[in-house]
């Protein structure tokens, strides 16, 4: 498999994983601010776009996803139970998915959305804004659907698996350095917490700090609807 972090302004993270035999492809959140460059690196390397995936309803960006089935033919998928219109494959746990002979395997995440998926290979561990790298914790639950006693319990799903897989988390500064989820078991400040009492006062006191979600008045029915607005106030 290949792997590649597609870098774009911002802090939102998206991945690109290609089978080199077949030359099929999959994305990993993309964001519609940036569909054109997805579009041109996939004819350019002549790739395939199989799947886009969504690990989750975001929020903040509006998801490239449903775009990009338009443009590509690919299957757009999240977790079975989600909300969101225009979703063509829906996520299992008991169902892996296959790119070339690469294996994914997903693992439902309740606690920042109700649709959370973490997505393992058996070298990467994509986990949306379920985790974040070391200090960055976890992403926040008092969006649509989160619920604190949900993320805490199903982090405790983390506990079953192995230490070598690379963590790639949906946000982060600008920089920030992949680390496997060993690392993060000793420096991520939320996988060293013992109660959900502290990681609710975590979440009490990091929520706070951050404000409202700017974009999520657009972002969140243009996700909901699989619907692109005539006006998206930032890409004016």
């Amino acid at each position: 498999m290949a792997f590649e972090h597609i870098d774009q302004p911002g802090w939102a993270r998206t991945y690109l994983l290609v089978d080199p035999e077949s030359q099929e492809a999959i994305l990993i959140d993309p964001v519609y601010d940036f569909l054109e460059s997805y579009l041109t690196l996939l004819n350019q390397r002549n790739l395939t776009l199989a799947y886009a995936i969504a690990t989750h309803t975001h929020a903040d960006h509006i998801t490239a996803c449903s775009s990009l089935r338009q443009s590509t033919h690919c299957h757009y998928a999240m977790w079975k139970d989600t909300s969101c219109l225009g979703v063509s494959h829906y996520l299992d746990e008991d169902e892996p998915l296959m790119l070339g002979s690469l294996e994914l395997n997903f693992h439902h995440v309740p606690g920042h959305t109700s649709d959370h998926v973490l997505i393992e290979t058996p070298t990467h561990l994509f986990t949306g804004d379920f985790l974040f790298t070391g200090d960055g914790g976890v992403g926040r639950d008092d969006l649509p659907s989160g619920r604190v006693r949900a993320h805490w319990d199903s982090l405790q799903k983390l506990k079953s698996l192995p230490g070598h897989l690379i963590v790639c988390s949906g946000h982060e500064p600008p920089g920030t350095a992949l680390q496997d989820l060993s690392w993060n078991r000793e420096h991520n400040p939320v996988l060293q917490m013992d109660s959900y009492e502290d990681f609710a006062s975590w979440q009490e006191k990091v929520t706070a700090g951050l404000g409202s979600v700017s974009k999520i008045k657009v972002a969140l029915p243009a996700n909901l609807f699989a619907e692109i607005p005539d006006v998206i106030p930032w890409m004016e």
